[in-house]
């Protein structure tokens, strides 16, 4: 079930990365490199990692995520008044509602799900290497589960695989298939 479909290349786009993580349990390298090669090709845009702007201890036992899609509402407000018209977006996104929630607070009128893959194997791998915190563990353990929410929901307009690939390979793909830049 398709969720969006690329249409006018000269509107407003936001790009949905799926990351397989969260909390700290995303392909970062992936979407790093896709930030960098952005700004190689000149393209304006705002990159933004979402789990990021969520990071807090508050005072009560209430989850971070209004806050997070506050602080989202209020940098894409504050690029867009710069003239920033593209923004890439880090986010494992596990259902309609958060896809729904992000759509809403990005000014796009385009958006564009992609789902970066790996095996399980080199996933649980690459969070371990990262993330070395007291949550490893939890990390670690929650990539199988993440994978088969991702699987379940199928959010993605489409799905680049980023392992045993170069990081700018799987970049180049992801803007291409966005239609932000042509082959």
């Amino acid at each position: 079930m398709k969720k969006s479909k690329i249409e006018d290349r000269r509107r407003v786009y936001g790009i949905l990365a799926d990351h397989h993580g969260h909390d700290g349990c995303r392909q970062n390298s992936g979407f790093g490199r896709g930030v960098g090669y952005s700004c190689q090709r000149q393209i304006v845009h705002a990159a933004i990692d979402l789990d990021g702007l969520g990071l807090a201890h508050l005072p009560s036992a209430a989850p971070s995520d209004g806050v997070m899609h506050d602080n989202l509402r209020s940098l894409c407000s504050n690029y867009a008044a710069l003239g920033v018209q593209r923004f890439l977006l880090a986010r494992a996104i596990e259902d309609d509602a958060q896809l729904r929630l992000c759509r809403e607070v990005i000014p796009a009128t385009n958006t564009v799900v992609c789902r970066l893959s790996a095996s399980i194997e080199t996933m649980k791998y690459r969070v371990l290497m990262r993330d070395v915190g007291i949550s490893q563990r939890e990390y670690v353990a929650r990539v199988a589960k993440l994978n088969a929410i991702l699987d379940r929901a199928q959010l993605e307009d489409f799905a680049v695989t980023n392992e045993d690939r170069p990081l700018t390979e799987v970049a180049t793909e992801v803007l291409v298939r966005a239609g932000w830049i042509s082959n």
